[in-house]
């Protein structure tokens, strides 16, 4: 392509280069930012809710996986807006201006003491002041802006990150980058900052997500005139709707060889549709009176191209192997709020001068993550392929993510087992979270985080490349936000299944050292194994759509 112009005086210019590793920078700059300021508020939520806003823990972490549960859902409507309407750019914009107001409002609920109830001077907690409605209106309010905001951008953010590079090993290694500047991202917010707002003020660390949210915006506008933007083309889905559409209105046709290729001036090879889901090839049978006399569609409620056919038939195929993952990430979202409920009762001394804020017990999650990818990258990666003779595959990295899941699930039933032990043989169990703390180091919690760490070091990227690989090409954005999907239906089912094991059960009191979240741990083993095995089977049956892709980036 030609990237010269001509100026006003006649003399040649060159336009600026457009996508490839230039636009790097700015990409991972937002996304590192904004996971900074996320992690600073995200991650000291619980402690948040339970000490300024006077909510009892299990509540605390319900309100916690729900928040979680709409950052991770919101990707699939930035991820339809990008497809449809506003393009990747526009999203990405628009969300993180949105997030910016969202974290700014929550600044203004930690400044402003008539924005929140009046502190409990005594235990327990139900003598403490309940937020008022406007209290908590104004709460939940910041919360799904900045939800809104972070969830609408994150993964469109990335969509439009693989957009920069025109082959698949470029866009490999970018996710991986992408995910480790989350991830390091992510690591500072649940450090530094966490570790101001419980040493100086709310106010303080709130008004630092803010400005590293408002500068990663800036950042990444400057880079505008050096990306790659893929112009919208219309909703997706309407597509997908009319082939369900035509294919029941032809259902009585004969199938015959007379298929529709498409009109659109490209030199197409006429391959016969694939054999699965047979029924709905009946939409790509031309008849009389369904193309113009340019050969273009004259009813596209009753015709459809065979790519058309094609695209929704590998949603269907990928279906099985996405619910898979849901039933992964599930443990994981009911492990994240009870490990901070956990480390409230434990000893988080580190040395005589230094007390490891209970929020940010979590980092330990992403520094393993980036620990485990660059390991992944320069030695497993290379190992693998020496010993097989092909790189690992990305369905054979998610599996990895499945054994680890389920061996981080069993360790926490073990470490819960002995910290319940501990606090039945010192008396701890009358206690209140944020009280006095029992004589077990918080550290004993680090082993099933580290192994969460590793183990998403290999499903996520896993998960992002195979999606961003087989989806059709007008679903790309969709892709990536099927991950961000995945983890917030699993954090919704987490607050079902923490309710209903309250309601059936008393594993679950609002003080758990009365209670036995090892059996709950235990339970999601039994759950982890079974969904290991409906895993494997989805993965043995699939098969891969763009093989071409597949041969070139390993993913055999």
């Amino acid at each position: 392509m030609d990237n010269t112009s001509v100026s006003a005086d006649g003399e040649a210019q060159t336009a600026p280069k457009r996508g490839g590793w230039i636009t790097f920078p700015f990409i991972i700059a937002i996304s590192g930012l904004l996971a900074v300021g996320t992690g600073g508020w995200i991650g000291n939520l619980i402690v948040y809710l339970i000490g300024e806003f006077n909510m009892k823990s299990i509540d605390a972490a319900q309100v916690f996986n729900i928040v979680n549960g709409c950052v991770s859902l919101f990707p699939l409507l930035g991820a339809i807006l990008a497809d449809s309407f506003l393009g990747c750019f526009s999203v990405v914009s628009i969300s993180s201006f949105l997030s910016l107001l969202g974290t700014g409002l929550l600044t203004l609920t930690a400044m402003i003491p008539s924005l929140r109830p009046h502190p409990c001077q005594n235990r327990p907690s139900t003598t403490c002041q309940t937020p008022s409605k406007t209290q908590f209106g104004i709460l939940y309010t910041s919360l799904a802006m900045v939800a809104l905001g972070i969830g609408a951008m994150r993964y469109t953010l990335s969509a439009m990150g693989a957009n920069q590079f025109p082959n698949s090993k470029d866009t490999k290694i970018f996710f991986n980058w992408y995910w480790f500047s989350l991830y390091a991202g992510g690591i500072i917010g649940s450090t530094a900052i966490i570790f101001i707002e419980d040493n100086v003020s709310w106010a303080w660390g709130f008004g630092l997500c803010a400005l590293a949210n408002a500068l990663g915006l800036v950042i990444f506008v400057c880079g505008t005139r050096f990306y790659v933007h893929v112009k919208p083309k219309g909703s997706p889905f309407t597509s997908l709707v009319q082939v369900i559409v035509a294919s029941v209105r032809k259902r009585k046709v004969t199938e015959s060889e007379d298929y529709y290729c498409g009109n659109d001036g490209v030199k197409m090879v006429k391959a016969p549709p694939t054999k699965s889901f047979r029924f709905l090839n009946h939409a790509a049978l031309r008849m009389e009176g369904d193309t113009n006399p340019d050969g273009s569609i004259a009813k596209p409620w009753k015709l459809c191209t065979l790519q058309q056919v094609e695209d929704l038939k590998t949603l269907i195929k990928i279906c099985p192997l996405w619910t898979s993952s849901i039933f992964l990430a599930t443990p994981s979202g009911i492990q994240t709020s009870l490990v901070v409920l956990q480390a409230l009762t434990m000893d988080r001394r580190l040395g005589p001068h230094f007390k490891i804020p209970a929020g940010s017990i979590l980092v330990f999650v992403p520094i393993y993550f980036c620990i485990a990818i660059i390991l992944s990258d320069r030695l497993v990666r290379p190992m693998w392929q020496k010993l097989t003779g092909r790189p690992p595959t990305d369905l054979q990295l998610i599996g990895v993510g499945h054994v680890l899941n389920v061996a981080s699930m069993a360790v926490s039933a073990l470490v819960e087992s002995e910290r319940r032990t501990t606090a039945t043989s010192h008396h701890h169990l009358s206690s209140q979270p944020g009280g006095d703390t029992m004589p077990m180091s918080a550290l004993w919690l680090l082993p099933q985080l580290a192994i969460v760490g590793v183990g998403e070091a290999f499903h996520f990227p896993g998960q992002v490349s195979l999606y961003y690989q087989e989806f059709p090409t007008s679903l790309k954005s969709m892709s990536t936000a099927m991950i961000g999907l995945i983890v917030g239906i699993s954090f919704y089912l987490s607050t079902a299944v923490i309710g209903c094991i309250r309601r059936v059960t008393g594993w679950l009191p609002d003080n758990i050292d009365n209670g036995k979240v090892d059996y709950v741990y235990w339970v999601l083993v039994a759950v982890g194994v079974l969904n290991f095995g409906y895993y494997i089977v989805c993965a043995k049956l699939y098969k891969y759509r763009n093989l071409e892709m597949v041969e070139e980036g390993g993913s055999t």
